[in-house]
Parts: C-alpha cells; sequence; structure tokens
C-alpha cells in the first residue's frame, strides 16, 4: 500500500514536470516568434520622418524642350532622394531609357526636384512626385517620348508618370510592392522605367506610402518632402533653355 503510493507520487511528479518543460518550451517558442515579429517591425519603425520644410520653395523654371542628350546611353546613373523620410538611392539605367534617364538627370542637377512633394500616395501602389506645383498638373514645360519597359514592373521600380498629352517631362513614381507593380500592367510597359530602388531606399519609400490613402487620388495625409536629388556616376553636363510654356500631366 505504501509503495503503491510512493508510485502514484512520483507519477504525478513526473507528469507534473512534464507539462512544465512542455510550457516552457512552448513560451519560449513564442517568445522567438514575437521578438522575430518586433524585429522586422523594428526595421519599418526606425525610419522616421521629420516634420523639416525645404529652405526655399520649388522651382518655377519651364524649358521649350526636353534637354539634348548628354549622358552616356550605356550607363549607368545613381541618384539620391533626400525626403522627409529619409535619403532614397535609386540606380538609373540609361540603356532602358536614355531618353528618360538623361532628363531625369538634367533636371536633378538643375535643382529641379528640390523642394517638391510626393503629391500623390496610392496605398500599396505608388509614391508620385516631381510636380513643383504639388497637384499633379504641374512639369517642366514638355513631355517626353514613349520609351516602353520590357517587363513587368515591381517593387522598386522608378518610372515616369503619364498624363492625357504623354510622358510627363518630370513627375516619377515609386513603386512601393510587387502587388503594385502588378496593378501598372504590361509588359510592355506604358510608363517610362528608369531605374530600382536600394532595399533601404524601397524601406523609405515604403514608410512614405503609410502616409497615402487607398484611393485613386492618393491623397497624401502628411507633406512629404524631395528636399534634394543629387547625382553621382558618369559626369553628364547641361544646358538651360527657358521657356514659358506648361504642361499638365496625371498619375499612373
Amino acid at each position: 500500500m505504501l509503495a503503491e503510493e510512493k508510485r502514484r507520487r512520483r507519477f504525478k511528479s513526473i507528469r507534473l514536470f512534464a507539462i512544465i518543460i512542455a510550457a516552457a518550451v512552448a513560451l519560449a517558442f513564442l517568445v522567438s516568434l514575437t521578438r522575430g515579429d518586433s524585429g522586422s517591425s523594428s526595421a519599418s519603425d526606425s525610419i522616421t520622418c521629420t516634420n523639416k520644410k525645404p529652405a526655399n520653395p520649388p522651382t518655377t523654371q519651364q524649358f521649350s524642350a526636353p534637354p539634348p542628350m548628354t549622358i552616356d546611353p550605356t550607363a549607368t546613373y545613381d541618384v539620391t532622394l533626400d525626403t522627409s523620410c529619409g535619403k532614397i538611392a535609386m540606380t538609373l539605367d540609361a540603356a532602358g531609357a536614355p531618353q528618360s534617364v538623361n532628363n531625369f538627370v538634367f533636371l536633378a542637377q538643375q535643382g529641379f526636384y528640390d523642394g517638391t512633394t510626393f503629391h500623390r500616395i496610392v496605398t500599396d501602389f505608388v509614391d508620385q512626385g516631381g510636380d513643383p506645383k504639388g497637384d499633379g498638373t504641374g512639369g517642366p514645360g514638355y513631355t517626353l517620348p514613349d520609351e516602353a519597359a520590357t517587363r513587368a514592373y515591381q517593387g522598386g521600380d522608378v518610372a515616369l508618370a503619364r498624363g492625357s498629352s504623354g510622358i510627363s517631362g518630370s513627375q516619377f513614381f515609386l513603386v512601393v510592392s510587387d502587388k503594385g507593380g502588378k496593378n501598372l500592367g504590361g509588359p510592355p510597359g506604358q510608363y517610362n522605367l528608369i531605374g530600382t530602388m536600394s532595399k533601404q531606399g524601397l524601406k523609405v519609400a515604403q514608410k512614405i506610402n503609410t502616409f497615402g490613402a487607398n484611393t485613386e487620388a492618393g491623397t497624401p495625409t502628411k507633406t512629404i518632402y524631395v528636399f534634394s536629388a543629387k547625382v553621382s556616376g558618369p559626369t553628364a553636363s547641361s544646358s538651360t533653355t527657358t521657356s514659358s510654356s506648361t504642361t499638365t500631366t496625371a498619375a499612373p
């Protein structure tokens, strides 16, 4: 009788110990999952956006025609957009859209993008900027020829907007997800594809996208500025021809 009681107590203790071990293992697993989620979340949360405003308003300069070809059409050009939410590094591939890349490099060197905003931010789709008027109707005074994208758009791409009069001379958009890329259609794509963002640049673009709206208009909930656009890579000279002409552009 006493031996039976001892066996019963020993079995109960072993069972209780096993339950404690199982609970500890389960808890450790949940903690590891939580830490994993927290880690990826903190990577996004680590990007902060300032309320700082540009020192000067966007330019009012206009040009009578697209710039002459001054870049190496076989080269790549690095552009860094300094925005309210951090820097977006982009690599522009001239081989795919030489006239469009030449134009973007030219405008960046002219300071055309300095002080502009992302005037259209559509959730899980695009961040659109490059309009000195800030309402989707501005541009440099000219449009660009079609240079159709030969591959499907994807998250991280940089392309030019298209309006009723053709490809915008200055407005561009950042594709923030593969889903957004699919929504653009193609190939061939009707939006001139000029380059791609770095991984960190895409994260900044995705942070900017959190201040958008899930509507076609994409009215931002916060004003996000482009403080400057700096070009590096093969040297591209530029010339300026001013004009009073204007253009109307629209979003993708």
